[in-house]
């Protein structure tokens, strides 16, 4: 029988003088991850001069999963989505001029070829909402600006998504939790 490391013989004992359930210690770790991944988001795009980063932002929560395994999978399952529904709307927009009708055609040939030809189902909503991003920028203004709007929000997604993803990671580095179904039985 295995000893557990001392990470996690220290979270465990704090775990219980503090009576909180294992839930709870899994919520806040995911609290410290949005916590930090949400300065490291807003800072840097700060300084890159972005002023609304919330496609970074939304990304950033959707890949900070407490899991890192999980947050991992997400990740790669939004990255796929994104670049899938980024092509199809860069495409229905370099072919429709940024007109009204290209919005509903695009979108449902993201969802198809998601679901058809992709088949990440994890995060296979990510591709109609991709579309839509780039499509949309280019309906209120012009064919270019919707192009750089849209490189530039796809950009914030695929930012947002990666630190949430890193932050993930780094926190399960330092904060070892053990799942209940993996602790010693005999302690």
């Amino acid at each position: 029988m295995s000893t557990p490391r001392l990470g996690v013989r220290q979270a465990e004992a704090l775990r219980q003088r503090l009576g909180l359930s294992y839930e709870s210690i899994v919520s806040l770790r995911f609290a410290v991850n949005v916590f930090i991944a949400t300065i490291i988001v807003w800072q840097t795009l700060s300084y890159f001069g972005s002023d609304k980063p919330i496609w970074a932002i939304a990304s950033m929560i959707a890949s900070a999963e407490p899991d890192p395994r999980e947050a991992r999978r997400l990740f790669r399952s939004r990255i796929i989505n994104v670049l899938v529904g980024c092509a199809i709307g860069f495409a229905f927009l370099l072919l429709g001029g940024g007109k009204a009708w290209t919005l509903p055609l695009a979108l449902a040939s993201a969802v198809l070829v998601s679901a058809w030809f992709v088949r990440v189902k994890t995060m296979w909503r990510q591709a109609p909402i991709t579309a839509a991003i780039v499509i949309a920028a280019a309906l209120s203004e012009s064919t270019q600006h919707g192009v750089e709007l849209g490189l530039l929000k796809v950009g914030q997604v695929v930012f947002g998504s990666l630190v949430g993803m890193l932050v993930s990671w780094l926190t399960a580095r330092f904060w070892i939790m053990q799942p209940p179904a993996d602790r010693d039985v005999a302690a």
